[in-house]
């Protein structure tokens, strides 16, 4: 299968109306590039659950983890300046994080989740940045790094962003807008400012499915004492998804999970990607970074999901021999999905790149059937 313009929209916008008639969106949005122009821009439903207020082109969005591949973007534009290599120790520029076993952890692997890092046994709250960073470099790797990997679900961005700051004296947040929001236009904030709160659709927690029996991976969350459970607990705090509803939480810089913005900017963001690093005239990466971004790393069962996963340098890819691929089918596609639904990647083969977005989540790790029939019907 490959990519075609024609006939797109028809294609499309079937699926996405039929998402609220049948499957339960509330509000959502699509975004999709090819060549480095938008060729499809769609929107509906409500920011809220009473169906009060429309969800329009001003409505902004939380991401979740959609904001690990847009900072794992701004850590890789550092490197290419600086010229520093991805097999490069992280305590070369991290002296503290070599503590317990971890001194010969490369970027590399930090950046593919293979540190062993996916939780804390020292308590730490989430909102406070520093005390997290203690923990890391306190923390005894939970796996020998470099043997496996594991998806590190709220302690990647705090990783990747202690490291940014070590390199460089900007947070990723800030990062962020000097290099990639402000020059390309994008509506997206990785710490939102307060006067912006108003356009932010409420985030709903997936709803309880009293027919369907929790499986392993759930069971393994809800479970104290198991890896799944610490990962995704700490550093600890925000146990609710409402509390990212809160303009205190959305203003602060989680590189994990708390972007906000809207399907347009990231599927610029993508299109940016898939057209060689380069967009309107503006050169954001060279060939041998976006190399980077579509070669995995590491590719087989993946210690905290308990399924088959695989990542580059900060990017999700379709593990090889996948039942389904929720990138497309181009073998040099990568990106980054978001907990309950949102999705976002690059086709630098066919330079295209999707981005959906939506505020009430479904019980899935990874993306789910409303934006999975989309990314098939694009190369129907």
């Amino acid at each position: 299968m490959s990519f075609r313009a024609e006939g797109l929209v028809a294609r499309i916008e079937p699926l996405f109306l039929e998402n609220f008639a049948r499957f339960g969106e509330l509000g959502a949005e699509i975004s999709i590039w090819h060549l480095g122009q938008a060729v499809l821009q769609l929107r509906g439903g409500y920011r809220d659950a009473r169906r009060e207020t429309p969800w329009t082109n001003d409505t902004l969005v939380l991401l979740w983890s959609v904001t690990k591949g847009l900072g794992s973007a701004c850590l890789l534009h550092l490197l290419q300046e600086r010229k520093i290599e991805l097999d490069r120790r992280v305590t070369q520029f991290w002296p503290e994080f070599g503590q317990n076993g971890k001194s010969e952890i490369t970027i590399a692997q930090l950046l593919s989740h293979q540190a062993g890092l996916s939780g804390l046994d020292q308590a730490a709250e989430v909102s406070d940045f520093e005390a997290v960073v203690k923990a890391l470099e306190n923390q005894k790797p939970l796996w020998p790094p470099g043997t496996a990997h594991g998806y590190h679900a709220r302690t990647f961005g705090f990783l990747i962003d202690a490291l940014m700051r070590r390199i460089d004296s900007r947070s990723i947040g800030q990062y962020w807008r000097d290099t990639f929001a402000d020059p390309l236009g994008l509506e997206i904030w990785i710490g939102l400012p307060a006067e912006l709160s108003n356009r932010v659709a409420t985030i709903y927690a997936p709803k309880l499915v009293t027919s369907r029996s929790p499986n392993d991976f759930y069971r393994a969350v809800a479970t104290p004492g198991t890896l799944q459970h610490k990962t995704f607990t700490t550093p600890r705090g925000l146990p609710a998804v409402s509390a990212m509803n809160l303009p205190e939480n959305q203003a602060r810089s989680f590189v994990s999970f708390g972007a906000i913005g809207n399907a347009f900017s990231l599927g610029k963001f993508y299109a940016m990607l898939a057209n060689d690093g380069q967009l309107g005239g503006q050169y954001f990466f060279s060939k041998r970074t976006l190399t980077q971004m579509t070669t995995t790393l590491v590719a087989g069962l993946d210690r905290v999901f308990g399924f088959p996963t695989a990542f580059s340098a900060g990017y999700m890819k379709d593990p090889p021999g996948g039942t389904r691929r929720i990138f497309g089918p181009s073998q040099l596609a990568f990106g980054h999905p978001g907990a309950g639904g949102s999705h976002a990647f690059a086709d630098p083969e066919n330079h295209l790149s999707f981005a959906y977005v939506m505020n009430q989540m479904e019980q899935q790790v990874l993306p789910n059937e409303k934006s999975l029939r989309l990314v098939d019907a694009l190369y129907r």
